[in-house]
């Protein structure tokens, strides 16, 4: 027999907003600046998670279409696309395409895999399972894609005169663009890797802690827990590998030309 959830109720979400008022205390007594971000950052995490939890329990009516599934996945992975771009320092022309088609690319062939191959699970379960599933892809594979687009804007502006000379001596675009895309996959592949390398150690992952407090049996969790770090670790390396690939493309013409005036650093 599984232990029964606890359920919470609007007063016990009360005293755990009230907490943000530590981050609050901290940012004014070091002067941070970060009152009024902490506080937009706090009613948007209630308010987004609330209007989520409602769609949810209207998207998971056994009678509902799956047009509306697919709707609200297509949803989650425009906005995943749009906001890795939000996070980069520098950006090029194409940028917001090539990061879209990353994301939806990476995050649905992997959660595919996880829905037909792994879990299998039957039509009448494929909400309940599908977005959980791809909301924890995206949200790794965002970090992942924002982080390789960054590296590489900056390892291209900044070692410009190398790429360029490498150019100019004769090598192909690839050639002279090899270190800064290497370096850019790097750079969005190290974060799940960090997490990889703790998991259960440091850290209880998200997932695993939900499905103990309701009542899941600590073996199974765990194995969730593997599968989903998996997922995610080949969610991001794809993503990440794909969109830097896109952008490199972007950035050099057929004739082996390095185009730097297509990267303008972001107001």
């Amino acid at each position: 027999m599984h232990a029964e959830y606890v359920e919470l109720y609007p007063w016990q979400l009360g005293v755990a907003a009230s907490l943000i008022l530590i981050s609050g205390a901290i940012s004014l007594w070091m002067k941070l600046g970060l009152e009024q971000r902490l506080l937009v950052a706090a009613v948007r995490t209630v308010v987004q998670l609330l209007l989520i939890g409602w769609v949810l329990k209207w998207i998971f009516a056994p009678d509902r279409w799956s047009v509306y599934i697919v709707g609200l996945m297509l949803m989650m992975t425009l906005i995943a696309g749009v906001s890795a771009v939000g996070r980069t320092g520098r950006r090029y022309r194409g940028m917001y395409p090539d990061s879209i088609i990353s994301m939806w690319a990476s995050s649905w062939l992997i959660a595919a895999v996880a829905l037909f191959a792994i879990v299998r699970v039957d039509e009448r379960n494929l909400a309940q399972y599908a977005i959980p599933l791809l909301g924890m892809i995206l949200g790794n594979t965002l970090n992942g894609i924002s982080l390789g687009l960054d590296r590489l804007g900056e390892e291209l502006a900044g070692r410009r005169g190398e790429v360029e000379t490498l150019l100019a001596l004769g090598a192909t675009r690839w050639e002279a663009a090899r270190g800064p895309v290497q370096q850019a996959i790097r750079t969005g592949m190290i974060p799940i890797i960090n997490s990889m390398m703790v998991v259960g150690l440091v850290s209880l992952p998200g997932m695993m802690t939900g499905q103990l407090l309701a009542g899941v049996g600590p073996v199974q969790a765990v194995m969730y827990q593997i599968v989903i770090m998996f997922l995610i670790a080949a969610g991001t390396s794809l993503g990440t590998f794909s969109v830097v690939l896109l952008g490199y493309r972007r950035l050099f013409n057929r004739d082996h030309q390095f185009l730097p005036g297509l990267i303008v650093r972001k107001n």
